[in-house]
């Protein structure tokens, strides 16, 4: 797969952390829903073993993120 989704995939994961950081849980959840759907896409495609543990890193960090968001 392509290295720019994952860039990408970066800044957006770093926006909703700056988000929380603000205290502006609505547009980090709203942004992490995006991100959310962006990775249940690629993993639809993904083929490679490489990808689908990328795209699990990926799901894992905006869990953790979701429970941070939702615990405030």
């Amino acid at each position: 797969m392509n290295s720019h989704v994952y860039e990408e995939l970066k800044k957006e994961v770093q926006e909703i952390i700056d988000l929380i950081a603000g205290k502006q849980n609505r547009e980090a959840n709203n942004k992490l829903r995006e991100v959310s759907e962006t990775l249940d896409e690629l993993l639809d495609h993904a083929e490679e073993d490489e990808e689908l543990l990328e795209i699990s890193r990926y799901q894992v960090l905006l869990n953790q993120l979701h429970q941070k968001i939702n615990a405030e």
